[in-house]
């Protein structure tokens, strides 16, 4: 699942002319040389988002089974619209945090591709006997995100109507058009599309667009206030802990899925106690995973990064869950005695549960 294909093979090597540089294994792009500007600064960028995979769920029973399986609806969800989705454990912790949309053949799951084999497995075990068939999707696609002020005529070549309003999207012969939730008072567009289509459209789009690595996409995402779950958050926190209900992530009113109960009783019994913040560190090496303390209570955490980003020289932005209690006092990174983090206003209310 994890080996390229000729086509995803030739929009990295594309990617590689144009001055990207990835990982050691080469799949991973870091960005687009040592003089480019940093992600923190661009205003208007795109970024290839190479980092992420789509599992595909084709067949009759595709909807209902995947409807059994998320935290949303999948069964209502239409051609014109996209979705975030959580799926959990039998423990209501997530396993996974997906995009999700569709189209007359698939419904597509996005997620950070170290993750997909892994959940397409255990998804798959769950078939029995419906008739919905798992592939992996995203080998021959080119992903783009376009976020700025500059994006929206950046596309209008190729998408003359775009998606009125977050989360909702547009197909034509170009691919697939997302747009997901507006960062910094910007929207924010994901084109989903083949390769060659992606080759072909990169130096129109660079007139107006800075080519920029993956990390200013989260950034963005960060600042948006959605979280995805990675490898060192996997199965440590309920939907609810990092904000996902918010954000249309949850449906209480679909059936069930592994971990609803636990899920539907953090939502109606009593006031949530923890949930996700955004906040600032004075340090670069911030990563997902990362416990925090409060200076108030130094001998046990009271939370964890969920995402991290650099954003300038000596700090990272993160989104960082924690007790709400421990919000009124003074909390650290990695110990009492770590770098301060500094709390900022996310994009939406934290709501109590009605």
């Amino acid at each position: 699942m994890t080996e390229l294909t000729a086509s995803t093979s030739v929009w990295l090597d594309f990617l590689k002319q144009q001055g990207a540089q990835f990982d050691a294994d080469g799949a991973e792009l870091l960005g687009f040389g040592a003089s480019a500007p940093a992600p923190e600064s661009l205003e208007s960028f795109m970024a290839p988002l190479t980092g992420l995979g789509i599992i595909g769920v084709a067949g009759d029973d595709a909807a209902s089974f995947l409807h059994s399986q998320l935290t949303n609806d999948v069964e209502h969800l239409d051609t014109s619209a996209a979705r975030l989705a959580g799926y959990c454990s039998p423990k209501g912790r997530l396993l996974a945090s997906f995009l999700m949309w569709r189209n007359p053949e698939f419904i597509f799951l996005q997620l950070p591709r170290p993750l997909q084999a892994a959940i397409q497995k255990r998804l798959q075990m769950f078939v029995l006997r419906a008739k919905a068939k798992l592939s992996d999707q995203g080998a021959n696609t080119a992903i783009i995100g376009l976020a700025g002020p500059a994006a929206k005529n950046s596309l209008a070549e190729w998408y003359p109507v775009l998606p009125a309003e977050p989360y909702a999207k547009i197909d034509n012969a170009n691919g697939t058009l997302l747009r997901l939730a507006d960062s910094a008072g910007n929207a924010r567009y994901q084109w989903v599309t083949k390769p060659e289509i992606a080759i072909a459209a990169w130096p129109r789009l660079s007139q107006h667009l800075t080519p920029t690595g993956p990390q200013a996409w989260r950034l963005s995402d960060i600042r948006a206030g959605v979280p995805q779950i990675t490898a060192p958050t996997q199965e440590q926190f309920v939907p609810q802990m990092v904000n996902f209900e918010l954000i249309g992530g949850v449906n209480f009113k679909k059936g069930c899925y592994p971990g609803q109960e636990i899920v539907a009783r953090s939502q109606y019994l009593g006031k949530l106690k923890r949930r996700t913040m955004l906040a600032t560190v004075d340090s670069n090496a911030v990563v997902a995973g990362n416990e925090v303390f409060s200076s108030a209570d130094p001998a046990q955490p009271c939370g964890m990064v969920v995402n991290a980003e650099t954003a300038g020289e000596g700090r990272s932005l993160a989104l960082v869950e924690m007790k709400l209690a421990a919000a009124e006092g003074q909390i650290h990174l990695g110990s009492a005695e770590g770098p301060a983090l500094h709390f900022h206003d996310l994009p939406y209310e934290l709501a109590d549960p009605q």
